[in-house]
């Protein structure tokens, strides 16, 4: 294309400003359009861009060739197929929606439109500690995974500015910390060890008292026989992201993950040798992380997906659907969890 694709980002809060920071960096994309239940009326930014306060309003703009959609969850999923059947290319943030079927109307809307490119953020695959643990798995120089822990924690549910609360109510959310933070950990589990379909779990909201859960704990065991262990959590006093993944010659564990609030700690990728004399201290070899390309490096995907019909190799409706559905299994595994809220769960 000659011209940049012209790009509106439905939701303006903070994911969405960040999104057009990576978005206005390129050459072949431009915001033309943005909307949010902030602005008082339709006008103009200081830089000329469009704003309006629906995403109807948005979609409205007959310019858009790509659509961003960083709303709240209740709304995510019919936006994005508004989006699809205006012949948008879309971009959506996690999670898909509130639930299962959320995605799964979606994935309708996408078969109507073979021709667009849908893509969903999953951005903690997109950050070089992971890339790196994915390429060593992938190697074979580790063998087989065997096993998985997992912690993903922060001290509340943060709020971002006035409309944050939003996160506290399963009527907007669908879910707690499981849904709106554990999700990418369930992710990088799918992504390291397969798929998972025998799944026990605790969920409870006993700390907090939203009608979510502040903490999920779930043991899973894949088709190939790894386990992995995970705890969702908003009751993690020092912010912690870790995953150790366990395999037959080694160890990788990953530890810390950069973001925008800063609170994760270092990004690390120790990798671990095991040998036969180590008396339970092997080699160990940690790398850290001082850069953060995985916001522009999935805008960078789409973006040629779009343009050159490149794939959607992490973040399609596929990984989507699974990884929702994987959530789900957790929250019907704990019996009184799913009778307390009436859950349909994915077989």
């Amino acid at each position: 294309m000659s011209t940049p694709l012209r790009v509106g980002i439905a939701g303006f809060g903070v994911v969405g400003k960040r999104r057009r920071q990576f978005i206005d960096l390129r050459c072949d994309m431009k915001t033309v359009a943005v909307c949010d239940r902030t602005f008082e009326s339709e006008g103009r930014l200081a830089d000329g861009v469009r704003h309006y306060r629906t995403p109807e309003a948005l979609l409205d703009n007959e310019s858009l060739d790509v659509l961003f959609v960083c709303l709240t969850n209740e709304v995510a999923a019919d936006v994005t197929i508004a989006g699809l059947d205006k012949g948008l290319h879309v971009f959506c943030e996690k999670p898909p929606g509130r639930d299962v079927s959320d995605i799964e109307r979606v994935i309708e809307a996408e078969a109507r439109h073979p021709d667009l490119r849908l893509k969903y953020g999953f951005n903690h695959r997109y950050h070089d500690s992971v890339r790196d643990a994915l390429a060593i798995v992938a190697s074979g120089e580790m063998g087989d995974v065997l096993n998985m822990r997992g912690v993903y924690g922060k001290s509340q549910f943060i709020s971002f500015g006035a409309h944050s609360d939003w996160r506290t109510q399963r009527a907007v959310a669908g879910g707690g910390i499981l849904l709106d933070q554990g999700i990418h950990m369930v992710d990088l589990m799918r992504l390291f060890g397969g798929e998972f379909h025998e799944v026990s779990s605790i969920v409870s909201n006993d700390f907090w008292g939203h009608d979510i859960e502040d903490n999920a704990y779930a043991l899973m065991r894949s088709e190939t026989g790894c386990v992995a262990m995970l705890h969702s959590t908003a009751t993690q006093w020092r912010h912690r992201f870790n995953l150790e993944i366990t395999c037959r010659k080694g160890a990788l564990i990953l530890s810390g993950i950069l973001s925008g609030s800063k609170s994760y700690g270092a990004e690390t990728l120790s990798v671990v040798w095991a040998g036969e004399d180590d008396q339970g201290d092997p080699k160990e070899q940690t790398t850290r992380y001082n850069r953060d390309p995985s916001w522009a490096d999935e805008i960078a995907e789409f973006a040629d997906a779009v343009l050159r019909g490149g794939a959607i190799s992490a973040g399609s409706s596929a990984d989507a659907l699974a990884t929702m559905q994987l959530v789900y299994r957790i929250y019907c595994a704990d019996p009184q969890w799913k009778a307390r809220w009436n859950l349909e769960c994915p077989s």
